[in-house]
């Protein structure tokens, strides 16, 4: 199985390829080629827009990233997702939701992109949280959602005069980091915030 599950096939697999490879223009059939390329790819994205000083952000520039990013491998690059997707039990928004959602992710958090200098360390920390919960549970692209995720909470991270965070302590407790993404669904956002200010408390004293 691939990570994640999908209702509908609309031709995401690649003919020939190992199980999980999506249907991509370079013809690639071998898992591992397709991540090498994804992540060349997405560090050459992240040269780009962490070299930029963004005044403002919406979730158009998030589709050209994503456009950017994944572009040269799938056709569907920058689109929002026509299919529902899941991850075992747990379901992410459903594909029909998705322009109200990405409509009020742009109006409640990318709107406020602009205030992050102003505000107290808690306050980013809880925008950071929450924006990236509410990504993570509309999951707007069919793939690379929690990498696009993480590029947005570097931007915004550096908005507000930190650093970019490293994501090292989440991939070290990544039930943990679940099981906080899943707490979102009802609106609890702390324990993704306890996420955000340890990486950003950890980077503070390094400094």
């Amino acid at each position: 199985m691939s990570r994640y599950d999908v209702t509908s096939s609309e031709g995401e697999y690649q003919p020939g390829g190992e199980e999980g490879v999506l249907r991509n223009r370079l013809g690639l059939t071998l898992k591992q080629d397709i991540d090498d390329a994804e992540t060349e790819l997405l560090d050459a994205l992240y040269l780009v827009v962490l070299e930029q000083s963004w005044a403002t952000l919406s979730m158009s520039d998030i589709q050209r990233w994503h456009r950017q990013w994944l572009g040269n491998l799938y056709d569907w690059a920058g689109e929002t997702r026509t299919v529902n997707m899941s991850k075992g039990d747990f379901h992410f928004a459903a594909a029909g939701q998705l322009p109200a959602l990405i409509k009020q992710f742009d109006k409640q958090y990318l709107s406020r992109f602009e205030q992050l200098p102003d505000l107290a360390d808690d306050e980013v920390v809880n925008l950071l949280a929450e924006s990236h919960v509410e990504f993570i549970l509309i999951h707007p692209f069919r793939e690379g959602n929690g990498r696009i995720s993480r590029l947005l909470l570097n931007v915004m991270a550096l908005k507000a005069g930190f650093q970019p965070l490293d994501y090292q302590l989440w991939e070290e407790n990544k039930a943990y980091y679940f099981k906080a993404i899943q707490a979102g669904v009802g609106g609890d956002y702390q324990h993704v915030a306890r996420l955000v200010r340890d990486v950003l408390e950890q980077q503070a004293g390094e400094d």
